[in-house]
């Protein structure tokens, strides 16, 4: 929010805050202006660009949209293009095959292979495994065992059943597979993102911190340099190599659906505790993604295990809770953003498990910020007035989230342009000042 355009009214809502963000990812129906307004208004702040669907012509066309509609309405949004990162899929193979416990498959690097063998687009697959791994197609619904290997296909056996279709997502559990960082797709999504104006990229698969890094450097070539990263934790080698992955990204997201393929399932919820656990320790954004609400896509109510989900993710420290197909194809877009909302709130309010106590802060900017957010919340005060040159003191503060206060504790002002003046002591003494007169008209209790 700009400086010169806030006002009583505007400090009172910021005062008034929900502090866990939400993301909505658009998808065909969102070209139209109504179905983005009712995103906006449902409370969502991040808008997700998943470029495994979305083309070209759609990013160019939505992205002046959204930012007009939310100009009109004096709301700030970020835009998030969410790369489709190195995919290993199946070929077309015609005809879907049904796949029984103990049958044996033919999975070939040829591409050109013909039935029964199905190609696959990764050339290093016969490399990568031996006999006795496991493979899994189709998100984990079919698990496949390698028997034997020739120098172009892998004969498996099948342990668990299904339906096998065309250009079927799979995972190889463990192995670093030998694929960029960012495809050539990737790059070509990429600079239409930049074009467009996007905030923040969340890179796919993430397997270590050079990964980050590769992504950094493409930004920085083509005059990203302001374009935030956020990496993908989707599996085994992203968590074991987790802490690298938070020093080199901006962000974090939890993307529990292939990371739930590619760990045991009951090891999921822990993996998810600890990585938040670890970005907030580190004062790092975190993000809880993927299955939050859904049956909701086709249901206009929560299940009450999702219910438990979404607050499970807020107790936790969330940052931002991300919806997928709730919004992209649901039925009820609106009312999925308006479940969180409610659930959010009403969790902030009630407390969280205290991760940021394990916040070690540095320098003696970082230890003021520390002290001022540790007595507004033994005073019980409804926000912080904090100012800044770089951002810094501003993610230290939202770093500290403290239960009696981080519901309320919002930034309230933005240096117009990023800018900060010559005389920046001048200009926080100002706005002080300004900002009291504010709270005063908007009835918050000063400290």
């Amino acid at each position: 929010m700009s400086v010169s355009k806030t006002s009583a009214a505007s400090v009172w809502q910021l005062a008034h805050a929900r502090r866990t963000k939400l993301i909505a990812t658009l998808g065909p129906k969102h070209n139209e202006s109504n179905a983005l307004s009712q995103l906006i208004d449902a409370g969502a702040e991040i808008f997700r660009l998943n470029m495994s669907h979305a083309n070209h012509d759609f990013v160019r066309q939505v992205t002046p949209k959204l930012r007009s509609l939310a100009s009109n309405r004096g709301q700030e949004i970020a835009l998030l293009l969410d790369t489709q990162g190195p995919a290993i899929r199946t070929g077309t193979i015609g005809k879907p095959r049904q796949l029984a416990v103990g049958d044996e498959l033919i999975l070939s690097i040829d591409p050109q292979a013909s039935a029964p063998a199905i190609p696959v687009n990764y050339p290093d697959l016969v490399r990568d495994l031996s006999p006795g791994q496991k493979l899994l197609v189709d998100n984990g619904v079919i698990h496949l065992q390698v028997l034997k290997k020739d120098s172009t296909s892998l004969l498996c056996r099948v342990l668990t059943a299904g339906t096998l279709g065309d250009r079927r997502h799979i995972n190889l559990p463990g192995i670093r597979v030998n694929l960029p960082a960012i495809t050539e797709k990737d790059a070509a999504d990429l600079l239409v993102g930049l074009e467009a104006g996007i905030d923040w990229v969340a890179l796919s698969f993430v397997r270590d911190p050079d990964d980050v890094t590769a992504l950094r450097d493409f930004l920085d070539q083509h005059n990203g340099r302001d374009v935030k990263i956020i990496a993908k934790i989707e599996d085994q080698l992203a968590v074991k190599n987790i802490l690298g992955i938070i020093s080199a990204a901006d962000a974090i997201m939890v993307a529990r659906g292939d990371l739930g393929v590619e760990c045991p399932y009951e090891e999921l919820p822990i993996i998810q505790r600890r990585i938040l656990k670890q970005c907030i320790t580190a004062m790092k954004p975190v993000i809880v993604a993927t299955h939050m609400l859904e049956s909701m896509i086709s249901n206009p109510l929560p299940t009450r295990a999702e219910i438990t989900d979404v607050a499970n993710a807020v107790f936790e420290g969330a940052d931002a809770i991300m919806l997928s197909g709730e919004t992209a194809t649901g039925q009820y877009p609106r009312a999925c953003l308006e479940v969180l909302d409610r659930v959010a709130r009403r969790i902030e309010r009630s407390g969280s498990i205290g991760y940021e106590r394990d916040i070690h802060t540095e320098g003696e900017a970082d230890g003021i910020v520390s002290s001022g957010v540790h007595l507004a919340n033994e005073l019980g005060a409804q926000g912080i007035l904090l100012f800044t040159r770089t951002g810094r003191m501003a993610r230290v503060a939202a770093a500290l989230r403290h239960p009696e206060t981080m519901a309320r504790l919002s930034a309230l002002g933005a240096i117009p342009g990023g800018q900060p003046p010559e005389n920046f002591g001048s200009f926080a003494a100002r706005e002080n000042d300004r900002y009291a007169r504010l709270v005063r008209e908007a009835g918050i209790r000063a400290e």
